[in-house]
């Protein structure tokens, strides 16, 4: 069994019922691209960690600068693996731009679901329901699945519940993309509770809560994508390159921050840099510039442009297990520098990631995570409790439940108000959305540490 390209460039709009199409003059994968850009919750990405929380610095990436890096990326992988597609397979009215567009709107929202301070805030919440005495009684009204959605809490379906419900909320499907755009953002698609996963990395994780499954199978049915099993499907093609794109991104340029940042030298960054690239021109060429920063941003550069056109060659060389749904590992995993790409991430690891001044602030996220947990959801239940005619809610939690956006909304539906996982689902689109500078200011004065 093997997917077909001409169906997963599927420009079907999920939760649409007009037909789509693709047209030259304004290709619908860059017009997911522009809705993307122009959504708040892309927006808040400016204000949100990719490394260093919090930072006073000017330089230092953040979310957003990531994103858009990542698309830039993917935009090159996707194009150039076009080419080929479009020489090879029938593409239908798709041209090699409309695959580099797609793969470049996917890597554009890829970390849009991701909480404040970086991925503390995920581990939090999966903490906080595991640990906190009103998460653990909210368990008991809620399904197996429901709770492995919490329990498993994962800012890869929180961004699908962002682009398919939580951006433009009074229409079905959101902010309506296309289903190849959001095939190629679903790196694990598969529900969090399931028997059987997709083969290899595509099952580490999960990219889908139960709430938004009918739309995740619209996506699957529109593309082609292989069933694994109940809820759980092989990736779509182009996932590999956005996920490519993101570990290109990632890897480098986190590197070359931690070299800015005094963290990492520059004659390390150089040595590792150039075992990469492997021209002597290039060699040649730093060697001429006099500004170590200077150096590391050609450097920079010329390592992404080798690994975007190793990348090419290997989703050529495996194309047809790609379309099997049989790759199991990562594209970058088959580059011929892995090793070098290797010790680039254990001194990332060692000496960026968990460096003290990190360390700190993610130390200080967990505990604002859980805590706004702790403030918030009390707060809901007590008001939904109060709305089926129980008893009242306290002042407290009425000031405070006057924070949640749409929360009249929420107590007229009588389903919200008797599903614990509803009602928890809203208060963590509700923290989930929020910047770093946000979160930690709102607790600061919930908290009475400053008003």
């Amino acid at each position: 069994m093997s997917m077909e390209w001409k169906q997963l460039l599927s420009p079907h709009r999920v939760g649409s019922s007009q037909p789509g199409k693709i047209s030259q003059d304004r290709s619908p994968f860059q017009r997911d691209f522009d809705r993307i850009v122009f959504s708040g919750s892309f927006r808040r990405l400016q204000d949100k960690t990719q490394v260093f929380p919090l930072v006073k610095t000017d330089y230092v990436r953040t979310r957003l600068t990531h994103s858009l890096e990542t698309s830039s990326v993917g935009r090159s992988l996707g194009t150039a693996c076009g080419v080929f597609l479009a020489r090879e397979f029938d593409l239908g009215d798709a041209q090699p731009s409309d695959v580099g567009a797609a793969v470049a709107a996917a890597a554009l929202a890829h970390d849009i679901g991701n909480p404040p301070l970086g991925h503390a805030g995920e581990e939090a919440i999966r903490h906080w329901f595991t640990h906190s005495q009103v998460a653990l009684a909210m368990r008991d009204g809620m399904n197996d699945n429901e709770v492995a959605d919490i329990e498993r809490y994962e800012g890869n379906a929180q961004g699908f519940r962002v682009l398919t419900r939580l951006e433009m909320p009074d229409q079905y499907g959101g902010m309506q993309l296309t289903c190849a755009t959001l095939g190629a953002f679903a790196k694990y698609p598969v529900a969090s509770r399931v028997e059987r996963r997709p083969v290899g990395v595509a099952g580490k994780k999960f990219n889908f809560f139960r709430s938004e499954e009918q739309l995740f199978a619209e996506v699957a049915e529109h593309t082609g994508l292989i069933e694994a099993g109940p809820w759980a499907w092989q990736r779509h093609p182009l996932a590999y390159l956005v996920e490519a794109a993101d570990d290109i991104a990632y890897r480098i340029v986190d590197f070359e921050d931690g070299q800015r940042l005094g963290l990492i030298d520059y004659a390390e960054l150089e040595r590792l840099f150039l075992e990469i690239i492997d021209s002597e021109r290039s060699a040649e060429y730093v060697a001429t510039i006099d500004s170590p920063i200077r150096k590391a941003e050609f450097l920079r550069a010329q390592v992404i442009g080798k690994l975007v056109r190793e990348t090419v060659q290997v989703f050529i060389d495996h194309h047809d297990e790609l379309l099997r749904g049989t790759l199991e590992q990562p594209l970058l995993s088959y580059l011929p520098c892995t090793e070098p790409l290797a010790r680039i991430q254990r001194r990332s690891t060692r000496d960026i990631y968990n460096h003290r001044n990190v360390a700190e602030v993610v130390g200080a996220g967990f505990e604002l995570v859980s805590g706004m947990l702790d403030i918030f959801v009390p707060c809901i239940n007590e008001l939904a409790r109060e709305a089926v005619g129980g008893k009242s809610a306290s002042f407290r939690s009425r000031r405070l439940a006057a924070l949640v956006p749409e929360l009249e909304k929420h107590l007229a539906d009588d389903l919200w108000l008797h599903n614990p996982y509803r009602r928890l689902l809203t208060i963590l689109d509700y923290v989930s959305g929020m910047t770093d500078s946000y979160a930690v200011s709102l607790y600061q004065k919930l908290k009475g540490i400053s008003l």
